[in-house]
């Protein structure tokens, strides 16, 4: 389900429900003067719901009230123009602030243009499942861990004294060791005569490249396209850590998308 409980008047209100419900209704109704997609439920939502209900989907006794399953969320997911906009941004990454949607979104919009692994509305959607679990909603783009745990590990190509915390996790799905780095370096062209140059995967253009880049490299595209979402967790993963936030993260990417 795109909202995990009811949303508007005396619904539960959960935040990250409210978000997918501001967007729905701007993207529907074109108000004048668009919901805030901030996930703060108040009068002007319920009564944009209202008005929805009235208007669209044709309920006698409108209740500004949207109930997971419910005819109302229904006629909205029939309704939207499939397609990632910053409010389908904002809402499918309930965390995320302003700025991030809209630093992230011209990013996203590029890149879908330049790769066919997201250029599908399902590939997109996985993607962006899995990018905002892993970067809680695109705000992490670097491990909160030193990176000491890494210290000497040949499998990473760990294989110089600092080199656990000079490659540890950085990008929207974290590439982590001195060897994934060096890989990506080459592909991207990175100037690596600067020693600092792995912090440059914490920027929001490497943060994303650096992933569609891992993304590409263990196919995962083509378990998009089969909807296997437990298959593409256990790749970034190595198991199954966190599927339900994935899968909810899913549920909303296709709600706009799908």
């Amino acid at each position: 389900m795109a909202i995990e409980a009811s949303v508007g008047q005396e619904g539960v209100n959960a935040p990250s429900d409210v978000r997918v419900i501001q967007a729905a209704l701007n993207a529907v109704m074109h108000p004048e003067i668009p919901l805030a997609v901030d996930g703060l439920i108040g009068p002007k939502t319920i009564g944009m719901i209202t008005s929805f209900q009235d208007d669209k989907v044709g309920l006698r006794r409108p209740d500004g009230r949207v109930d997971p399953g419910g005819r109302t969320l229904r006629t909205l997911r029939s309704l939207i123009p499939k397609a990632l906009t910053p409010d389908a941004l904002a809402a499918v990454m309930p965390s995320a602030s302003p700025r991030v949607v809209e630093k992230y979104f011209p990013l996203l919009n590029h890149q879908c243009d330049c790769h066919s692994a997201i250029s599908s509305p399902l590939r997109l959607s996985h993607f962006l499942a899995q990018i905002g679990h892993e970067s809680l909603s695109l705000q992490l783009t670097e491990e909160l861990a030193s990176g000491e745990a890494y210290e000497g590990r040949d499998d990473l190509g760990n294989t110089q004294p600092g080199d656990g915390v000079r490659f540890k996790g950085r990008g929207l799905i974290q590439l982590t060791g001195r060897y994934n780095y060096e890989r990506y370096a080459v592909f991207a062209d990175l100037d690596t005569s600067d020693e600092h140059w792995p912090e440059q995967l914490c920027s929001p253009e490497h943060a994303l490249a650096v992933s569609l880049w891992f993304w590409e490299q263990r196919g995962l595209a083509d378990k998009a396209d089969k909807d296997d979402v437990k298959g593409i967790t256990k790749a970034i993963n190595g198991g199954y850590n966190g599927l339900a936030d994935r899968e909810a993260y899913l549920a909303r990417a296709k709600f706009f998308l799908t």
